[in-house]
This record gives structure tokens, sequence and C-alpha cells, in this order.
């Protein structure tokens, strides 16, 4: 009997925090993905900021001030098209992690609910046991 109620505290606790270790860890792996996009991300900005520094100091006359002014142009569309690429994945990335996060919430409401319901049922033909002694 205490065998019983043992085993049946081991499995409720892990029925649990199964969900919660499910979470922790796909917040864990979605955080090291975050962050490496934007340390990627940093470091594209970054080294499109000192190009273009290099590209300035190189300026010595008119001529390489009109090439280096024209330049600028495309350097900010390509900036702009990069940051609009970096926002749409960062949406996609959220809207995932968001999907998961539901399957695990689902995932966890079914199990309390079949737990739930497991549970009545026994307490239920105890007590009809009970009435019936």
């Amino acid at each position: 009997m205490q065998e019983n109620i043992l085993n049946a505290f081991a499995e409720q606790t892990k029925n649990l925090f199964s969900p919660m270790q499910k979470f922790s860890a796909l917040f864990v792996g979605n955080m090291e993905k975050m962050t490496e996009f934007q340390l990627n991300a940093i470091k594209s900005y970054a080294d499109s900021g000192i190009n273009q520094m290099k590209k300035a100091a190189e300026i010595k006359d008119a001529d390489s001030m009109r090439s280096f002014s024209s330049a600028q142009a495309e350097a900010t569309t390509e900036l702009n098209k990069k940051i609009m690429e970096d926002a749409k994945s960062l949406s996609e990335m959220a809207v995932e992690f968001k999907g998961q996060v539901e399957a695990i919430m689902e995932e966890a409401r079914s199990t309390a609910t079949s737990a739930a319901s497991a549970a009545t049922a026994t307490a239920s033909s105890k007590a009809k046991t009970s009435k019936a002694a």
C-alpha cells in the first residue's frame, strides 16, 4: 500500500515537473539562439560602420567626396535592407517560440486534466467500495 502511494507520488511529481523542464530547456535554447542572432547582427552592423568610416577616411579631393556621397545612398539602402531582414528573422523566431510554449502548455493542461480525471475516478470507486462494505 505504502509503495503504491510512493509510486503514485513519484509519477505525479514527474508529471508536474515535466512541463517545467521542457519549458526551461526551450527557454535556454531560445536564449542561445537569440543571443547568437544578436551577436551576429551587431558584428554585421559594426563591420558596415567601420567600412564606411574607412571610406570616409580615404576622401582626399572633391571627386572622392562625390564618389563617397553617392556610395552612401547605396550603403544606407543595404543597411535598411539588412535591418528589415533581421527584424523579420527576429519576428519569426518569436512566433516559433510562442508556438512551442503554447504546445508545452497544452500538453501540461492535457496531462493535468487526465490526472485529475483519473484521481476523481479512483476516489469515486474507493468511495463506492467503502459504502458497499
